[in-house]
């Protein structure tokens, strides 16, 4: 059981809008009583109107050490990093924030190495793969950029907005590790299928694939924690393809994010 607060309880909030379906506040705090670090993460609904009031309040409370960003946050948080990893400098996103010695704000975004290490737990080595990704937010970038440094050998990137999607497209290829271009919704021929939108949180959503078109074999991911099983991680079930939740790729990376917020990852 996770102690009570005291006034000594360093404090870390974990901002996004909505922010019901979030899943880090318990398993966080329960790695920080693991660890023997007296700090705790609760769940503050930020609307995007809010945020520029919010942010220089947050710098202001001597006790917060660190945020977790979840949607619409991650691109204008980065915004008020004062220093983030190359990771997120890349992809002009966060997902984290914690206090530096000088009470500014250092950045990092791990939604894509939570995501690839999610594949990897089922048995999935995206190195060489076809991948088909929908969405190119801040999670969907991220985990783009994880499947290219994983090594897939082509990627294929759909996203509502053709200048967010054709934005990432150019930067990665500038990378020069795989071939990326623009995709649709048509998974036929990919190897790796990853929906990073959030179709499917609420009832009537539509599916981000068509999924008459998965192949057997495909592997399917989905950055959705609630409801747990995804209609997409479903219709992908049924099919007897290998997948993997939202709540999977938290689970590889809460490690990673505790490590951040305490500092002991190493400085990356």
């Amino acid at each position: 059981m996770i102690p009570a607060p005291t006034g000594a309880t360093r404090l870390y909030v974990i901002i996004g809008d909505p922010i019901a379906q979030v899943r880090s506040p318990a398993g966080v705090s329960a790695e920080f009583l693991a660890r023997g670090h007296d700090g705790i993460l609760v769940p503050v609904q930020v609307a995007t109107s809010d945020l520029t009031g919010f942010l220089p309040v947050a710098t202001r409370l001597k006790n917060l050490d660190g945020i977790v960003v979840t949607i619409p946050h991650k691109f204008a948080c980065y915004q008020a990093c004062a220093s983030a990893t190359d990771r997120a400098h890349f992809l002009r996103t966060v997902n984290l924030m914690r206090r530096r010695a000088d009470g500014a704000w250092h950045g990092d975004m791990v939604d894509g190495l939570g995501f690839v290490g999610a594949a990897r737990a089922k048995g999935i080595d995206p190195k060489g793969m076809r991948a088909l990704l929908v969405g190119a937010g801040g999670a969907g970038s991220a985990i783009a950029l994880a499947l290219v440094e994983a090594g897939v050998s082509e990627l294929a990137i759909h996203d509502s907005s053709a200048e967010r999607r054709d934005a990432l497209v150019d930067r990665l290829n500038e990378l020069g590790k795989a071939r990326v271009r623009a995709g649709t919704i048509d998974p036929s021929g990919f190897d790796f299928v990853a929906n990073a939108t959030p179709a499917g949180m609420r009832d009537g959503d539509p599916l981000p694939v068509d999924t008459s078109r998965l192949a057997t074999s495909a592997y399917c991911g989905c950055v959705i924690t609630r409801p747990e099983i995804s209609p997409f991680i479903a219709a992908a079930r049924k099919l007897g393809c290998v997948t993997a939740t939202g709540t999977d790729m938290y689970g590889q990376h809460q490690g990673i994010m505790v490590d951040f917020l305490l500092g002991t990852d190493g400085g990356r």
